[in-house]
């Protein structure tokens, strides 16, 4: 794969039918300043996720993984006026640049960045009551991805789409023999959608300025 033919073409679909956006350019320039690993999604899938979210009416959403709040900004700007959107960062750094970036958006009365590792945040949410939640983006280490699927499930309802980034893996998630953690918990993530009456589900790989890679996309029946 030509990797920089597939990012000038991320970087055409950006230019003429996704568009720019200066809240989440200044996103992604505060998250660069701030230090934050440059792995949120592209444009074009920010944009996919965006437009899944309004073809599914989201009201309430949950995000697992908000790094600097860049999928964040694409996700609550879905949503309508009165709708509201959990986001979940483990490092509490990362979480307060994504507060500010969100702030500066424009979205800081949809958004609720909470801090803490996911398994122990997700509990509380259930414990609180909030969901169900419309649809569940899953974006963070992917060690646990079967964990927050599950968690996935619990807070939703019948017609809730769950989004999960990064199920390809450069192709190596195609490997049974495969000893990264990543990967092992990619596939256990597919394995739980494969036997879980309650989803139906498909991956589509992707390549652009983030690689090779893909998202497995599910709704709960």
């Amino acid at each position: 794969m030509n990797r920089n033919l597939s990012k000038a073409v991320d970087d055409y679909f950006t230019e003429t039918i996704v568009a720019p956006d200066p809240a989440l350019e200044e996103a992604l320039a505060a998250n660069a300043a701030a230090g934050l690993p440059s792995i949120d999604v592209s444009a074009p899938q920010g944009k996919l996720i965006h437009l899944l979210a309004r073809m599914t009416g989201a009201r309430q959403a949950l995000e697992i993984g908000t790094l600097g709040g860049y999928s964040t900004i694409w996700l609550a700007s879905a949503l309508p006026d009165d709708g509201r959107l959990i986001t979940l960062e483990r490092n509490a750094r990362h979480a307060e640049v994504a507060r500010r970036n969100v702030a500066r958006a424009g979205l800081g009365g949809k958004v609720e960045v909470r801090t803490g590792a996911a398994l122990e945040t997700l509990p509380k949410i259930a414990a609180e009551g909030l969901g169900p939640f419309d649809f569940v983006f899953i974006d963070a280490d992917k060690v646990s991805n079967a964990a927050y699927l599950e968690w996935a499930l619990r807070l939703s309802r019948p017609g809730t789409a769950i989004v999960v980034d990064n199920v390809v893996r450069d192709g190596e998630v195609a490997d049974a023999r495969s000893a990264d953690p990543d990967v092992i918990g990619v596939r256990r993530m597919f394995e739980l959608m494969a036997r879980e009456p309650r989803l139906s589900a498909t991956a589509i790989q992707t390549v652009g300025a983030k690689g090779w890679d893909g998202f497995a996309l599910a709704v709960v029946n």
